[in-house]
């Protein structure tokens, strides 16, 4: 963004000229494709709820949602630096499953034996080989693309084969299970989410943080002289903010536990469960929480760090980035390093749910991740990316096959329709960087 003066005229953003939506965009900087992708997730929640008859938009179905995108989203925040970097990772969806069984057998048949079963260094244990094994396969095929100049489209479409066959090798395509009670947590399910109290609590800090987030960065602007939003902008997208956060915990607070699940819990806490019934809520899941945590710590690192920098200056132009002194081959590796680590997370997640670790576990979870990078404004090309928009878009991707699942619509055009989405996806960012240019 240019300097300006320091004269008052210049502190704020021009909202003068222009249509009463041009000056209203302007004001509050908010990002056109952004708000385009929002208005088609609504108009898809909004279709699929009345083809259904009502049962699209209820506390049960969008609960459901949210879980069943954690692990999607979590990946799509990794891919979106892959892609910024001119890269491509094919293999996520089989790594994913490569790394859920050797988490699943570690758990349910290695350490038990060493520990004892129960023991609560189990599924710390677990997630940290996870993690480990993750981030080392990620680093070979780091190395493999940027050190010895293999393409990535060929290193992980090798990757999506090998890991695959490796996942069905640990167990000679045997299905473990179950799965530590702890590390189960991760998965959601009415255990596994943090009830209604603290999802308030949560929601609160939540808004809190937004505003002390555009207050500093109000500060930051008029520090450097920088062209500041007027107050009734900045109110609105708090307001609007807060509107969302505590909408979502709301609907989370609404959806209960199961009435078995409540009974037993009655039973097993001696609690009398009135004439009415007893209304115990889920609250926010823990897999959604940490699908929220990566989300803000990949933001930053994209957004406020020099690696971040790195990152985006090698994706917009290479040879740039090279005569800047900028060692591009190790950011790559790095990138794909922590592409393992993230696909180990949604590994741990997705295990963790099912209570059990299979051979199907991240079947063609690569073209939905690189799909939620695309349709969230990743451009192929290079150098342009957002992780809330990933994230988003991992979230349409997930109300898709959610939506065509209560119309019982078969698998197989479930697929068709993700492939048509993804390729009008890329068309649509074509599009779109022709007319910026």
């Amino acid at each position: 963004m240019a300097d300006v003066t320091s004269s008052a005229p210049s502190q704020g953003v021009s909202t003068t000229g222009g249509s009463l939506p041009v000056r209203f965009l302007r004001a509050t900087e908010l990002d056109t494709r952004m708000l385009g992708m929002l208005a088609a997730l609504a108009l898809i929640w909004l279709g699929f709820h009345i083809a259904s008859g009502g049962l699209f938009l209820t506390p049960r179905n969008l609960w459901n949602l949210s879980v069943q995108s954690a692990s999607v989203a979590i990946m799509s925040t990794g891919m979106v630096l892959v892609i910024v970097t001119r890269n491509i990772d094919l293999s996520v969806g089989s790594l994913l499953g490569f790394v859920g069984m050797i988490m699943g057998v570690t758990q349910a048949e290695i350490l038990p034996d060493w520990l004892g079963f129960g023991h609560p260094a189990i599924w710390i244990l677990t997630l940290a080989l996870g993690i480990v094994l993750g981030a080392a396969i990620g680093g070979l095929h780091g190395y493999i693309i940027a050190y010895m100049g293999v393409p990535s489209f060929i290193v992980t479409l090798g990757g999506l084969l090998v890991w695959r066959g490796a996942a069905w090798w640990v167990t000679s395509g045997r299905t473990v299970a179950p799965l530590d009670t702890t590390f189960r947590l991760m998965g959601g399910g009415p255990y596994g989410a943090i009830g209604a109290f603290w999802s308030w609590v949560a929601g609160v800090a939540g808004c809190i943080a937004l505003v002390l987030l555009l207050a500093q960065a109000r500060r930051q602007r008029r520090k450097f002289h920088f062209p500041l939003r007027p107050l009734w902008a900045e109110t609105f997208l708090a307001a609007v903010g807060c509107m969302l956060i505590l909408g979502a915990v709301a609907v989370a607070n609404s959806y209960p536990w199961p009435a078995g699940i409540v009974r037993n819990y009655a039973e097993a806490n001696n609690i009398t469960i009135p004439e009415g019934g007893l209304f115990i809520a889920h609250g926010i899941a823990i897999p959604v929480l940490i699908a929220v945590g990566v989300g803000i710590v990949m933001t930053f690192l994209a957004n406020r760090t020099r690696f971040g920098r790195y990152v985006f200056a090698i994706g917009g132009n290479p040879e740039a980035a090279v005569l800047a002194g900028i060692n591009t081959r190790w950011i790559v590796m790095k990138v794909f390093i922590l592409m393992g680590i993230l696909t180990a997370v949604a590994g741990a997640i997705s295990s963790a749910r099912l209570n059990a670790a299979t051979n199907a576990m991240g079947t063609l979870d690569e073209l939905l991740v690189i799909a939620a990078a695309v349709i969230g404004g990743t451009s192929l090309a290079g150098g342009v990316g957002t992780v809330a928009g990933a994230m988003i878009g991992a979230v349409l991707m997930q109300s898709l096959a959610t939506g065509m699942i209560l119309l019982g619509v078969d698998t197989p055009l479930q697929n068709i329709v993700v492939g048509i989405v993804l390729v009008i996806a890329v068309w649509l960012d074509t599009v779109y960087r022709r007319r910026v240019k």
